[in-house]
C-alpha cells in the first residue's frame, strides 16, 4: 500500500497537485470525491454495462414523481440500438451531427428533442451522452470502434425508468477531528434517497427485523424479509413487482470517517439500513490507484496522469478527468486498465450491507435485472 491512509493520501495530494489553491486541503479533499466517482463508473462500465448507464439523471420518488433527486449513476433498460458510421472531423461531434446522420436510417427520431451536448470535442469525450430526449426515454451515443478515417458510433434508447441507482459518498476528516463535519448530513441525504426511490420498501418489525413491503397495482401487497423479498423480486418475471423496483447501490469511501478501529460509526449504520447495498471503497484500493495511475504509472499508463494533473492546473477552465468529461486518451486507457486488472480492483471493495454477501452476487443481480424483457414490462 503507497500510502497508510486516504488522509494521508489527501495530504498529499495537497501539497503536490493543489499548494496554488486557496484551500489545498479542500481542494484535494473534493478531486478524491471525484475519484470516487471514476473508479464506480469505470467498474459498472468493465461489468458490462456501458449501454445502460446515465449520469446524474432526476430520480423520482416512489409513489410521489414531484420530488426528484439527482443521482450520480443509473441503470436503464434498452429499448433499442443501432450503429452508424460517421467521418472523423476537427470539428465537434455534435448531438445535431448525431442526429442528421441517424436521420438517413430507419430508426425514428420523431418525438425526440435534441440536446446540445458533444460526444467529443476537442478530444474531450463526453461520457453517457445523451443527445436527445423525449417523454418516456432517452437517446444516448456512445464510440464503438474508430479506424483511421471514420468512428463507429453505438445509438441507443434507454427507457426514463431505471432498475438500478448508484450513489457515492466520501467526506473527508479534518485536522483534530475523528470524522468530517458533514458525515451525518450526507448520510442521512443518501439514506432519504435510497429510501424513497424504489417500489420497495424497508420496515422494521417490533423487534427490529428487518422487512420489505411492495405493493401491486391493485392496492395489495407483499411483506416478506427484506433480503428474501429483494431477491425474490429480482429474479422474478413478474411484471407487477418489477414495474417500479429500483435497487439502489451506494458507494463509500474513506475508512477513517466511516469507522472507529473496525466498528461501523452511526452513519455508516444509517447507509447500511438505507441502500439495498452498500459497498466500502478501501483505502487500500484507493491508495493503489492514485499511485498506480496518478503518481507512479508505468510508462503505457503515463498519460492519464498528464491528463489528471493538467486538468488541476492554476488557471485551468475545463476539467479533462471527470465521471462526465474525460479525455478521450485518458478513457480508453482507463477502460484497458480496468479490463486487465477487474479481479484486483474488484477486490478494492468490501461488502457492508446484505451481511454474507459478495460483489460477485451483485454483479450477478446487475446482470439478471439488465436482461429482464422490460419492453414488455413498462409498455
Amino acid at each position: 500500500m503507497a500510502f497508510e491512509s486516504v488522509d494521508k493520501l489527501q495530504k498529499v495530494l495537497a501539497e503536490e497537485v493543489f499548494n496554488h489553491t486557496k484551500d489545498p486541503k479542500k481542494a484535494a479533499g473534493r478531486a478524491l470525491g471525484t475519484l470516487v466517482e471514476i473508479i464506480t463508473y469505470y467498474l459498472i462500465k468493465t461489468w458490462g454495462l456501458n449501454n445502460q448507464i446515465s449520469i446524474e439523471r432526476g430520480l423520482e420518488e416512489y409513489g410521489n414523481p414531484d420530488i426528484t433527486h439527482n443521482v450520480e449513476f443509473s441503470l436503464h433498460p434498452i429499448v433499442r440500438s443501432t450503429t452508424i458510421t460517421i467521418n472523423k472531423t476537427d470539428k465537434s461531434l455534435t448531438a445535431n451531427v448525431i442526429l442528421k446522420e441517424l436521420a438517413k436510417t430507419d430508426f425514428n427520431i420523431q418525438g425526440f428533442e435534441r440536446k446540445n451536448n458533444s460526444l467529443l470535442s476537442n478530444g474531450v469525450l463526453r461520457n453517457a451522452c445523451t443527445i436527445a430526449t423525449s417523454a418516456n426515454s432517452f437517446l444516448l451515443c456512445s464510440i464503438k470502434s474508430e479506424n483511421e478515417n471514420t468512428l463507429e458510433l453505438h445509438v441507443f434508447e434507454q427507457s426514463i425508468k431505471p432498475y438500478t441507482m448508484f450513489e457515492c459518498k466520501r467526506v473527508g476528516v479534518e485536522e483534530g477531528m475523528t470524522k468530517g463535519p458533514q458525515t451525518i448530513e450526507k448520510a442521512k441525504q443518501g439514506a432519504y434517497v435510497a429510501r424513497s426511490a424504489s417500489s420497495l420498501q424497508k420496515i422494521r418489525t417490533e423487534n427490529g427485523e428487518l422487512h420489505g413491503i411492495i405493493y401491486k397495482s391493485d392496492g395489495a401487497f407483499i411483506i416478506k424479509p427484506f433480503v428474501d423479498l429483494m431477491e425474490e423480486i429480482i429474479y422474478s418475471d413478474d411484471e407487477e413487482l418489477l414495474r417500479r423496483f429500483i435497487l439502489t447501490v451506494g458507494v463509500v469511501s474513506n475508512h477513517g470517517n466511516w469507522f472507529t478501529s473496525d466498528h461501523p460509526n452511526k452513519e455508516l449504520k444509517v447507509l447500511a439500513q438505507s441502500y439495498d447495498w452498500l459497498i466500502f471503497l478501501t483505502d487500500k484500493g484507493l491508495s493503489e490507484f492514485i499511485d498506480n495511475l496518478l503518481f507512479n504509472p508505468t510508462a503505457e499508463y503515463k498519460l492519464i496522469r498528464e491528463t489528471f494533473l493538467s486538468s488541476y492546473l492554476e488557471g485551468k477552465k475545463k476539467n479533462e478527468f471527470t465521471k462526465v468529461q474525460m479525455n478521450i486518451e485518458a478513457d480508453r486507457l482507463l477502460l484497458k486498465y480496468f479490463e486487465s486488472n477487474t479481479q484486483n480492483i474488484e477486490s478494492w471493495f468490501n461488502i457492508i450491507s446484505p451481511k454474507n454477501k459478495s460483489l460477485e452476487t451483485l454483479k450477478n443481480e446487475l446482470n439478471e435485472l439488465k436482461n429482464k424483457n422490460w419492453v414488455n414490462f413498462l409498455r
